[in-house]
């Protein structure tokens, strides 16, 4: 009679281990052997998500403040024709001074009929930390189509414009020990600009050479001038734990895991 009962306990925890062992999952294609301890998944780097989260938010609010109107609707053919005289402030001073040497040496401008901005685009931003971990670099690129009216083509020139503005973003500490993100620098890296001819080659290819070297150096700091105040608003208005989050983390140059 003890023997029975013996046997009747053992059979008991025998059947407990193995419902305990079917509860752990264990990786397709590997046995692991009774009495093995099963690795556990790591979480996730919880700075993986608050580079996710932070680029989400940036991106979020440019759309939110209506960048790809803006950009839609610059006035790129006024600023042409007048010299830069309707810009104001610095960006509007830099356009105006080149357009006053560049309209003496190409009548091309007089000739432009209407220049049309369609499709707009904001592109995936990409982040970077600087070196010493106390900086993150934005990158955030745009795309537009121009449609270009002349008399002498006689149809509509297509092109496809591509450039990416940096932003840089730092962490500050105020008086009252409040942390916040401000922008650095905010500029277009040099050879950032792309702009293609869409609808093939034309018999005036000197035209579209004309047209992409006044473009090359009007659009950059106009698009820039654009985009940089919308960051700068925004970094004010983001979340308070997510600038908080990031804010330590810079001023104490500890590093990111970036994987967007």
């Amino acid at each position: 009679m003890f023997l029975v009962g013996s046997l009747v306990v053992l059979c008991g925890l025998l059947a407990q281990s193995t419902a305990q062992l079917a509860g752990v999952p264990v990786p397709l294609g590997q046995d692991v052997p009774l009495g093995q301890d099963v690795p556990l998944p790591l979480p996730p780097n919880p700075t993986q998500h608050l580079a996710g989260s932070f680029t989400n938010a940036l991106s979020g609010g440019l759309q939110s403040k209506g960048l790809l109107s803006i950009l839609e609707h610059l006035p790129l053919l006024n600023i042409l024709k007048s010299g830069g005289g309707t810009s104001h402030g610095l960006v509007g001073g830099l356009v105006g001074g080149l357009l006053e040497k560049l309209t003496s040496s190409l009548p091309l401008l007089n000739d432009i009929l209407d220049i049309k901005i369609t499709d707009p685009q904001l592109l995936e931003l990409g982040l970077v930390q600087s070196p010493d971990g106390h900086r993150l670099y934005v990158t955030i690129p745009l795309g537009l189509k121009l449609e270009v009216k002349t008399p002498v083509v006689g149809s509509l020139l297509e092109l496809a414009v591509k450039l990416n503005i940096t932003a840089e973003v730092l962490a500050v500490r105020d008086n009252q020990g409040r942390v916040h993100l401000v922008l650095g620098d905010c500029t277009h890296p040099p050879g950032s600009l792309q702009i293609t001819l869409l609808n093939g080659d034309t018999p005036l290819q000197s035209l579209v050479d004309s047209l992409i070297e006044i473009l090359t150096k009007v659009l950059p700091d106009l698009i820039q001038g654009k985009v940089c105040p919308l960051v700068n608003g925004i970094l004010s208005q983001l979340d308070v734990t997510l600038v908080h989050d990031i804010a330590e983390l810079l001023i104490h140059g500890v590093e990111f895991v970036i994987k967007i």
